[in-house]
């Protein structure tokens, strides 16, 4: 997926919440073993220095993938963003972000911290820049204000969790929309009209939430730390719903 500011994005990706030390560690370098490219992680995790070890490890050149992060709730800000992102790269290792995101909209902060996101991406600290958890007014709000739109809007999202107004919103104006949590953290893996369609197709009902967001041209970041679940949820490609 190309970003509107040019960036190309994997449209599948490993999120790691949740995942700290060494499951981290293992999860992510299984993940690039099999051809994951996009690895999302966030200064909340507590985990970034053990993505950015499992990328040291894993041989791939920095180039070829692509590393979210995100400044968190009590880093918003101008000055504090800066700061919280020169955190997020040093634990990384890296030099640059490919993606960083404001985590959550918090009340009064929210421009100030993306004046200091719009200064990262002229630095060349962050690739592309965006937000996560917006809603549609948020967004609204965010355009009044600045010149330079999210490149990417990260929501949880599914099909039992629409949020359509925040997509249209999205689409219309150019941002892409991302989905955490596509598999609802495990909640509706025994659906029967998922495990219907799964049946019918011979795929795991994973497979099939994670193929929905993707034939709706989301980006996509299941988080597993189990490597057979790793490998399964990104045999996503040559089939359709």
């Amino acid at each position: 997926s190309f970003l509107n500011n040019g960036v190309k994005m994997p449209v599948l990706g490993l999120g790691t919440a949740g995942a700290e030390g060494k499951r981290c560690v293992a999860a992510v370098r299984e993940a690039l073993r099999v051809g994951y490219r996009l690895i999302d992680t966030a200064s909340a995790y507590g985990n970034e220095k053990d993505v950015g070890t499992a990328v040291r490890g894993s041989g791939i050149s920095r180039e070829d993938l692509f590393v979210t992060s995100k400044v968190r709730n009590g880093d918003q800000g101008y000055e504090s963003t800066l700061r919280a992102a020169g955190e997020s790269l040093r634990r990384l290792c890296m030099d640059y972000l490919d993606l960083y995101l404001i985590h959550w909209p918090v009340p009064e902060k929210r421009f100030q911290t993306w004046r200091a996101m719009v200064k990262l991406l002229e630095s060349g600290k962050a690739r592309a820049i965006g937000v996560s958890n917006f809603m549609a007014g948020h967004l609204e709000e965010l355009a009044r204000e600045n010149a330079i739109a999210p490149g990417v809007n990260q929501i949880e999202l599914s099909p039992f969790l629409r949020q359509g107004e925040a997509v249209a919103y999205s689409r219309r104006h150019g941002i892409q929309v991302e989905a955490y949590s596509p598999l609802t953290r495990g909640r509706r893996l025994k659906d029967p009209t998922i495990g219907a369609i799964a049946e019918k197709l011979g795929r795991s009902p994973a497979q099939v939430l994670i193929r929905w967001s993707l034939q709706n041209a989301f980006v996509a970041i299941p988080k597993s730390v189990v490597a057979e679940r790793i490998r399964e949820n990104a045999d996503v490609f040559d089939w359709e719903l």
